[in-house]
């Protein structure tokens, strides 16, 4: 096994020149575990740049597919003069930087089994209510006739269990070892909040957070699905980037509240996506009036129409806006969502949260009827 391992690793090419690693004598060392099954390679990438270095790495795990799991590849690269990291000469007193570091494989995009659309929901910030839009758009759409799931992602904030109303809930395993999800109100949903107490502070690093990510998406047995929406944490950080490199997203709906300093954080999640060739659907206008019970009045609170203005620089598509009304908050604290309550049927928000399913629910469909449709659309 070892020979064939070390012939494999001496038959790959520098890209720049077309001659082997071993040719150029950039193979620093080849060691390989025979009993662990374990592979650590280090080569020499002086002169090499970052795309091709990229292109040397890739190609190492192309070549081994099939020998050894990709789990137990290690790939290092060394320079002693790493001109791509430091950004012009360095000064006389500093020496050159020197990267030593392994390179962490991408696994290609998977679709997950049995869903026909994946939604991530996102906000540029934190307290725009995400989350309970999140809930009561999955409710909206499964008013229509739709099967939906719903994967809280937020690790560090959890709070599915508390709007779904089921603090108490804890998940099983079938007998093939995957974890089934919670069921309330027709929908289904997964959050770390169901394995974890309420008082238990997480304290976790990026590579953490995409191992749970992972897991939520294929080792939970969905079913077939219509939607299966993702509850994004606030930001553009390492639950994100997770999101967009483990599987095919396809749109994203952004949440912002109207005033400016909302909506300049959500112009740099939307700006994310587009970065990493994911389809934005539009935004959505959270809290965008409240209306007085006592006097019927609507008003701004936190502006008017910031959302609808801003779509039109950002290239995207306004799906509408939902009042504060207070059943959404009652509602969300006491685990009964707002578009499961018949009560609130016909309300201004009620009547909105129907709307902006209604509107993502036809991007799909006409994306359906016409293949390549969606992506030519959001992709402009």
């Amino acid at each position: 096994m070892k020979e064939k391992v070390t012939g494999i690793v001496n038959k790959i090419e520098n890209p720049m020149t077309g001659a082997t690693l071993v040719a150029e004598n950039r193979i620093i060392e080849v060691n390989f575990d025979e009993s662990a099954k374990t592979l650590k390679i280090k080569f020499d990438r002086e002169g090499i740049d970052p795309e091709n270095k990229r292109k040397i790495e890739d190609d190492i795990y192309q070549a081994l597919e099939g020998t050894l799991e990709e789990d137990n590849i290690e790939v290092y690269s060394f320079s002693k003069n790493s001109k791509d990291v430091y950004h012009g000469d360095p000064p006389s007193d500093l020496k050159p930087a020197q990267i030593q570091a392994g390179h962490s494989h991408m696994e290609p995009k998977k679709r997950v089994k049995g869903i026909k659309n994946v939604i991530a929901v996102a906000s540029g910030k934190g307290g725009v209510g995400k989350s309970t839009f999140s809930v009561n758009l999955a409710l909206s759409l499964a008013k229509q006739g739709k099967k939906i799931g719903i994967l809280d992602a937020d690790v560090y904030g959890p709070s599915l269990p508390l709007l779904m109303g089921e603090r108490d809930a804890r998940p099983v395993a079938t007998d093939n070892k995957k974890i089934l999800p919670i069921e309330a109100h027709g929908v289904k949903f997964i959050s770390f909040g169901l394995f974890v107490d309420e008082k238990e502070a997480v304290i976790w690093r990026g590579p953490m957070l995409g191992g749970v990510l992972k897991q939520f998406l294929f080792d939970v047995d969905w079913g077939g699905l219509d939607y299966l929406i993702i509850d994004l944490p606030p930001g553009t950080g390492d639950m994100q980037l997770s999101m967009v490199q483990t599987v095919e997203v396809d749109g994203a709906v952004v949440i912002s509240t109207p005033q400016d300093v909302a909506l300049l954080d959500a112009k740099k999640g939307l700006q994310m996506f587009k970065k990493v060739d994911v389809p934005v659907i539009g935004m959505v206008e959270n809290m965008s009036s409240f209306i007085c019970d006592s006097c019927d009045k609507e008003h701004f609170i936190f502006g008017k129409d910031g959302v609808e203005k801003a779509v039109t620089e950002l290239g995207t598509e306004y799906l509408g806006g939902i009042p504060l009304e207070i059943a959404i908050q009652e509602g969300s604290d006491q685990g009964k969502p707002y578009m499961n309550e018949a009560s609130n049927e016909g309300k201004k928000a009620w009547e909105a949260y129907n709307l902006i399913a209604q509107n993502i629910n036809k991007k799909f469909m006409e994306s359906a009827d016409s293949p390549g449709f969606f992506k030519n659309l959001f992709r402009k």
